[in-house]
């Protein structure tokens, strides 16, 4: 089986950082974000996407969904946002 390297943007590493999360929920976001080094591909395309332009695909835990891209053999983890938020382009572009 291949193996994805898992990557966190810096706009996705602040985000985790202002949810004020606990140990818990930030020990599950590390294994569900490690799970994606083998099947990335089994997340569900994001509804915004065809808007977006972009294939984005995303994790949803608790009240967060963790959008990412997959590029060649890369996850690329693109925001942690809480799931009543909406998407746009220039949340991509900080």
């Amino acid at each position: 089986m291949r193996k994805y390297h898992v990557e966190i943007t810096k706009v996705a590493e602040r985000d985790i950082e202002s949810v004020g999360a606990t140990i818990k929920w930030i020990k599950e976001l590390e294994r569900q974000l490690g799970s994606l080094e083998n099947l990335p591909n089994r997340c569900p395309i994001i509804p915004e996407a065809k808007e977006l332009g972009r294939e984005y695909r995303h994790l949803i835990y608790g009240d967060y969904r963790t959008i990412f891209c997959v590029q060649g053999l890369k996850v690329l983890i693109m925001r942690v946002i809480h799931s009543a938020r909406l998407l746009n382009l220039q949340m991509f572009e900080e």
